[in-house]
Parts: C-alpha cells; structure tokens; sequence
C-alpha cells in the first residue's frame, strides 16, 4: 500500500472515485468523436465498434496508467477517415473539437448538479458520513478532471485532439511536416513524464486552468441559484 502511494497520482482513497470519472469522461470524450464522425460521413469508427459508449473499447492501457502516475493521459484514439468527409478540413476540426468540447460539457453539468445539490442542502441531508464525504470527493474529482481533459486534449502534441485541429488549420505543405513528428508521440510524453521541468511547463499550467474554469463555473452557478 505504501508502495502504491508513493507511485500514484491519486491518493489510494480517491482511486475508486478517479476511476469512475475516467470511466464517463473517456467513454463521452471517444464516442463524440465517433458519433460526428460517423455524421459527417464516416463510418471507420462505428463499423470497429467504436461509436458506443462501452468503456471498455475505448481505454488504452498506457494513456490511463500515465494518467495514475503523471497526471496526464488519454484513451484510445478513435479511427477517423477525413477523406470521407464533404469538407474534410472543416468537419475534421468540429470532429477533433468534439472530445474535449464533451469534456467541458461534462464538467459544466457536474459543476452545475453540484451547487444545486449544496445549495439546496441535498447533499446536507445524507446523514451517513462516508456518503456525505464520498459525494464531496466524487464531484470534486469529476468536475476537476473533466475540465483538466478538456484543456489537456486540446495541447498540439500527438495523439491528442489539439494536434488534429492543428494539422487541419495549416497549410499541406506544414501538414506534411508535421506527419513526421507522430512517430516521436510516446517519446515526446515519455520525456515530458521522467523531466521536472517540462511537466511543469506543460502539465503544471494546465492543473491551475482546470482549477480557474471550475472556480468560475462554481461561482457562476452560485450567483445563478443565489448562494
């Protein structure tokens, strides 16, 4: 147990919760993702199963262990063929927007069913105190890590969706470019992972947004419900 702690993000006491919250906002994220892409035209993602929310076809082993020791992961990818689109550049950016945009989303309505049920004192009535604290921790976990998602994904490194939006907002000839640096994905986390002052850069900055983007969500839904 000891060992665990040392190694995990996520306190011992808190993984079941943390666990949960993948669960939803990776099954949400990949399947908006299949479902605009199966819209716009392509069937690649629903014909492998993938427009669903099972979570179990849309984990990646890797993405969610580095998410438990680092703090930063993802799942598996959705197969996505442009060239089925009408406007592939266009409907590539709505489909790539679709995970993190999903993300947002999730956390905007836990934020939202969380200061209603405080400020209504819903929560207040659970007598039992494992419950009463176990409801505190999954919201703040959920809510937190949903909005952490939804900046995360949005980076321009490969495999996330900030990279895809990239390569279809430059020009071909850059787009070309970049192709070459897909290969160096697991590297370039990897290094991000084992050096401090990378992870603070990159990761530390977007822990405090997550944390601003639900601080103002929370305000704004007290003042709109009058806490």
């Amino acid at each position: 147990m000891d060992f665990l702690n040392k190694i995990l993000r996520i306190p011992l006491d808190q993984l079941p919760y943390f666990l949960i919250t993948l669960i939803i906002a990776f099954s949400v994220h990949e399947f908006s993702h299949a479902y605009f892409a199966n819209k716009f035209g392509d069937p690649t993602a629903r014909l492998q199963g993938r427009l669903t929310l099972n979570p179990a076809v849309h984990f990646d082993l890797f993405g969610v262990i580095l998410l438990l020791i680092a703090g930063f992961g993802w799942a598996r990818p959705v197969p996505v063929n442009r060239d089925n689109f009408e406007k592939p550049r266009q409907m590539g950016i709505v489909v790539a927007a679709a995970g993190p945009l999903s993300n947002l989303l999730l956390g905007f309505l836990g934020t939202m069913i969380y200061v209603v049920l405080s400020r209504f004192g819903i929560i207040d009535m659970i007598s039992n105190e494992i419950l009463y604290n176990a409801v505190h921790t999954f919201f703040a976990m959920f809510n937190f890590w949903n909005f952490f998602l939804f900046l995360f994904n949005l980076l321009p490194l490969p495999p996330l969706d900030g990279y895809r939006i990239l390569e279809d907002i430059v020009p071909d000839r850059a787009r070309i470019s970049l192709k070459q640096f897909e290969q160096w994905s697991v590297l370039i986390f990897l290094l991000i992972l084992i050096i401090p002052q990378l992870r603070s850069v990159i990761i530390q900055p977007l822990y405090a947004g997550a944390e601003t983007i639900y601080f103002q969500f929370g305000s704004f839904f007290l003042m709109l419900f009058g806490g």
